[in-house]
């Protein structure tokens, strides 16, 4: 059999990036960019059949780019989120795009806990108060998690998760997620914005969800997690929250540019915990998303069905223009 020509997106070294494409063997061909740039990406997208996605959304397949790529079969994204890359165009083209969802569930909501639990308690405010040489006792204030209103914006694996981890420690959970429920917990957008005292975010970034929280319509003294994208949130809205003393504080991992400019005002804020984007990279979360990739990309190759394609495309992966057969 031909080899599949696969191109490899990610932005690792090219060869850890190959070892860890060996277990497919000589039944690929792999390909990596000489650049990372977008004339290195439609220079090798007119021979690609299978295409391993880049996590960071800088070389996404926009309709031009699956206009370029005739042949492609399949994208595998190393990730749950799939921005930058067009759903539709590629549903149009007949190509599926596979995810990783719920690869990052547990660890994403570990961190949007423990991040609400640093604000809840100034954990950031009382050690720099204490390497200080102050010791404010009485000043910082802290509150408990306990019986605390969250309102968790997104409802799939990491939704779910945060959702079960919060009320463990005893808060009153809502959620709110793009298709409504008729069942306990579902909350419409509006009322879970305005009316929780925590404010979680954990969905997929898309033009419908894009701007969607406003920190000024969260209630006084709110505090906003964001774990989603950066551009869920309204970032211009969210610092003057925080400097008018709207906001109770906001812990956020993603930003709508990243890294978070020197001159973001983000970064001279109080009552801000700043993360680079790490909220899901933890070894174990990793540990399953390679094994999720590497467990697609076989059933590609095998002619079985791939698992979490999200743009309405059959699961089974037809090769296309070949004289040999996939499997």
């Amino acid at each position: 059999m031909t080899p599949w020509n696969l191109l490899a997106l990610p932005p690792l070294p090219e060869e850890p990036l190959r070892r860890l494409l060996a277990p497919l063997g000589d039944r690929v061909e792999v390909r990596v960019p000489p650049a990372r740039d977008r004339a290195a990406l439609l220079g090798l997208l007119g021979e690609a059949e299978i295409v391993l996605g880049d996590w960071t959304a800088r070389l996404a397949l926009d309709a031009e780019a699956v206009a370029a790529a005739p042949r492609l079969a399949f994208v595998q994204q190393p990730s749950v989120g799939v921005d930058g890359h067009d759903l539709s165009a590629l549903a149009a083209a007949g190509v599926p795009l596979a995810n990783t969802a719920g690869v990052s569930a547990v660890a994403v909501s570990e961190w949007c806990l423990a991040a609400a639990m640093s604000l809840s308690r100034k954990l950031a405010e009382a050690d720099a108060a204490v390497r200080a040489g102050q010791w404010p006792q009485q000043e910082l204030q802290p509150r408990e998690l306990h019986g605390r209103r969250v309102g968790v914006v997104g409802f799939g694996p990491i939704g779910a998760a945060c959702a079960r981890l919060f009320r463990a420690v005893g808060c009153e959970v809502s959620y709110w997620t793009r298709t409504p429920r008729d069942e306990p917990g579902y909350q419409e957008l509006e009322p879970l914005l305005t009316g929780s005292d925590i404010v979680v975010a954990v969905i997929a970034l898309s033009e419908r969800t894009r701007g969607l929280i406003d920190p000024r319509r969260l209630k006084q003294g709110a505090l906003l997690v964001n774990a989603a994208r950066g551009e869920v949130v309204d970032q211009a809205a969210l610092s003057e929250a925080l400097a008018s003393g709207h906001l109770g504080g906001a812990a956020l991992d993603v930003f709508e540019t990243e890294p978070l400019p020197e001159d973001d005002p983000l970064r001279k804020l109080d009552r801000v915990l700043l993360s680079p984007h790490v909220a899901g990279v933890t070894p174990e979360s990793t540990g399953r998303l390679i094994t999720a990739v590497m467990t697609n990309l076989t059933a590609a190759l095998d002619g079985h069905e791939v698992a979490n394609v999200i743009n309405g495309v059959s699961p089974v992966i037809r090769r296309k223009f070949s004289g040999s057969s996939p499997t």
